[in-house]
């Protein structure tokens, strides 16, 4: 016998959804309503400061030394004939203060938390907002990738040419420990690094201990794929100083490059670490400013 089949017009053939389905189909669609909610969010923060929202910012912080010992100069041609060429070029860009610590302190949480010298940091001692933090509470990512750190989440004071004082992060309870990687994790398929991450070389790839020209190749070795895939991938790198030579005023190099970022452009307004700050939040698309970076001015007439 031939089973008899429905004609397509025959309502038997449509069974009501089930209420369970009902509500998983509208908890899913809540759910994208939310992430849009987000995106929304998060782009109006940054659209409205006039700033683009890139997937990934890498910030790179090298060590004591002055605007023109730096820009200009023949021992750094990849920081000058790539990424300011091609970047953008921050005229009048100063640290805070001096020594090194409190000015890595002012950078990351908008206040120099009280830190005079480079004395090792009382672990998970602040409390207050920072970047990590900040953007951690925004549903986004956060982690350092520090050279010579002996391990991932490792306090030690020194190891080698590894340096604590150039990590704030270790000082604040409200950064999780394991965010604080070692340079070895930083990755090769740049589309699984986190929104937001700090690179700090150590002490001789960084120009403390070593040349212009040795630093300036470090970051070409290891920054400067990424560097090119970021034009191409709204993604950013931000390469700044801690001070100065203590010569200059505090006037130090910090270049910007990437995506929507106008090639050769520069910009002589000043700013100072508290301003960088102020940029990072908002292109990270937080809704907060830490510390003085609330007073802070965004960084402008670079994007394009």
């Amino acid at each position: 016998m031939t089973p008899s089949v429905k004609p397509e017009n025959d309502p038997r053939r449509t069974r009501p959804r089930s209420r369970r389905t009902a509500t998983a189909i509208g908890s899913a669609v809540a759910l994208i309503a939310a992430s849009a909610g987000l995106w929304a969010a998060t782009a109006s923060t940054a659209q409205a400061a006039g700033l683009p929202t890139p997937d990934h910012i890498v910030v790179v912080v090298m060590e004591n030394h002055a605007y023109t010992q730096v820009i200009g100069s023949g021992s750094a041609p990849y920081l000058n004939n790539t990424l300011k060429a091609g970047g953008a070029n921050l005229t009048q860009s100063y640290g805070i203060t001096h020594p090194s610590e409190p000015n890595y302190y002012a950078l990351f949480s908008g206040s120099t938390q009280g830190t005079v010298d480079d004395s090792c940091v009382t672990v998970g001692g602040f409390k207050t907002p920072n970047l990590a933090s900040e953007v951690a509470a925004a549903g986004k990512t956060w982690a350092s990738y520090n050279e010579s750190l002996p391990s991932q989440g490792s306090t030690t004071c020194s190891s080698g040419k590894y340096a604590q004082k150039h990590n704030p992060w270790f000082g604040f309870g409200n950064v999780p420990l394991n965010t604080a990687m070692t340079f070895a994790q930083f990755p090769t398929d740049y589309t699984t690094l986190p929104n937001v991450s700090f690179v700090v070389p150590n002490l001789c790839s960084d120009m403390h201990d070593c040349s212009v020209s040795t630093g300036d190749t470090w970051i070409k070795n290891n920054l400067g794929a990424y560097a090119t895939w970021a034009q191409s991938h709204n993604s950013l790198l931000l390469v700044t100083f801690d001070e100065d030579n203590s010569l200059s005023g505090n006037r130090i190099p910090t270049l910007v490059y990437g995506a929507h970022v106008a090639p050769g452009s520069s910009s002589g307004a000043t700013y100072n670490h508290y301003d960088v700050l102020r940029t990072l939040e908002d292109l990270a698309g937080v809704s907060t400013h830490a510390g003085n970076a609330a007073n802070g001015t965004d960084i402008s007439g670079i994007w394009n």
